[in-house]
């Protein structure tokens, strides 16, 4: 099966890696000309057998709009376009219907693994009509983890449906880490604890919190033990947003995805070490820039 990917980003450069480990021939473009296999998106539609399968990621909104309005003129009927990136759920209607005026299949794709998909895969969640989603099997097997395809694998629903699962993930996402950002303050604040990461360390195994996010964790504390090299600034990239807004939408009561959200703006003001603790967690995770301590 030969594919084509469009964005080669912290996700894309490490997708088309495991992709091609999978047994899937991959050309990928990029605007930048140091990781791209062709110099444009017209040489990579070229090079991939028809009918097509286009995997679009790069960020969401206007970058996305561009792509999915120049495959829409360039692509033919019968091609099928996946956008694997952090679209908001809305805008998948928006990008199909645009699709289908053309005769272009459209799936999405939730895809959770960070900068860690590579060595360990990702996990997936796919919107889309049920024929699409089966001819793009063999791409989710390839960027899953290794074992049951229902452990890591999911068709949620229609057209949408993928990245609606994916944002509820990462608003769950933004409470977990709040709660052990908190929990983290508070030991590290009481001077009767002597072994902070040992605290953490001894949690892995055994116990009902445990967690890779919690393995995260430990791991960013060996790195930086008192997280003297972070500032505790954490930006939210609208994943949470969305979740809160929806959970208001539905009238569905979300407090803790809402007081972390809250909690990431409170840390543009004021200095606090369990908002350090956050954005050490989204760095580990998925490579998200952090800022320098003041």
């Amino acid at each position: 099966m030969h594919i084509g990917l469009i964005g080669l980003g912290k996700m894309g450069f490490n997708m088309r890696e495991r992709l091609r480990k999978g047994g899937i021939d991959v050309t990928g473009y990029d605007r930048n000309p140091d990781i791209s296999d062709v110099a444009s998106v017209d040489e990579l539609l070229a090079a991939v057998p028809v009918p097509r399968l286009i995997w679009v990621m790069v960020p969401a909104g206007a970058i996305t709009d561009a792509v999915i309005t120049e495959l829409a003129d360039k692509l033919d009927q019968g091609d099928l376009v996946i956008d694997g990136g952090n679209s908001r759920f809305t805008e998948d209607q928006k990008h199909g219907e645009i699709l289908a005026a053309k005769g272009i299949r459209f799936a999405d794709c939730g895809v959770s693994g960070g900068v860690w998909g590579l060595q360990n895969g990702y996990g997936l969640m796919a919107g889309g009509d049920a024929a699409d989603i089966e001819r793009a099997l063999p791409v989710f097997d390839a960027l899953r983890p290794e074992g049951e395809r229902a452990d890591s694998f999911v068709h949620v629903g229609g057209v949408g449906a993928g990245h609606y699962a994916k944002m509820v993930h990462n608003g769950i996402e933004y409470g977990l880490m709040q709660a052990y950002a908190e929990g983290y303050q508070l030991l590290a604040s009481k001077d009767i604890i002597n072994d902070l990461p040992g605290t953490f360390r001894a949690w892995q195994k055994g116990t009902v919190v445990r967690s890779w996010l919690l393995d995260l964790l430990v791991k960013a504390l060996e790195e930086d033990p008192g997280l003297q090299n972070i500032d505790d600034y954490v930006e939210d990239s609208g994943e949470g947003r969305w979740t809160v807004e929806e959970a208001i939408a539905n009238a569905i009561p979300a407090p803790a995805i809402t007081a972390a959200l809250f909690a990431r703006f409170e840390s543009r003001e004021d200095s606090s070490p369990a908002m350090k603790m956050v954005s050490a967690l989204r760095h580990q995770f998925g490579g998200h820039a952090t800022r320098p301590a003041k």
